[in-house]
């Protein structure tokens, strides 16, 4: 299912959050989301877009913003979403709490089931 301009940005957003949720701007983590750009073919115009809409605001402001987009979007699509940002938050070799959390609260927010983000995320061998 191709992904939609709402999916995309609502993924940056709390991409950009989790990548900075431990204090530690880790470049594996910056690798991973050119992977994910990539993968969900997220283009320049959007990331753009992103880049400079982040700009000058809070991490609630990012946050609100990322939630609101994906709360626009099928289910489908937020699992995609939230299947991505597990593996992020694995990605640098440490989980740390405050990721823990910002995953757990935002795939709850969502309506979706984490067992269901687990199971396709074990399911993605690279990343």
């Amino acid at each position: 299912m191709p992904s939609t301009r709402n999916s995309q940005l609502g993924l940056l957003y709390i991409a950009h959050l989790l990548i900075s949720a431990d204090g530690i701007i880790d470049a594996n983590e910056y690798t991973a989301l050119g992977r994910i750009k990539e993968r969900e073919n997220i283009p320049d115009a959007i990331f753009k877009e992103f880049e400079s809409s982040i700009k000058g605001k809070s991490e609630r402001e990012i946050y609100m913003a990322g939630v609101d987009l994906l709360n626009v979007c099928s289910d489908e699509e937020k699992l995609n979403v939230f299947v991505h940002l597990y593996k992020l938050s694995e990605v640098d070799g440490r989980v740390h709490v405050k990721e823990v959390r910002l995953l757990l609260y935002t795939i709850k927010t969502s309506g979706i089931e984490f067992n269901d983000v687990v199971a396709r995320a074990s399911a993605i061998k690279e990343y």
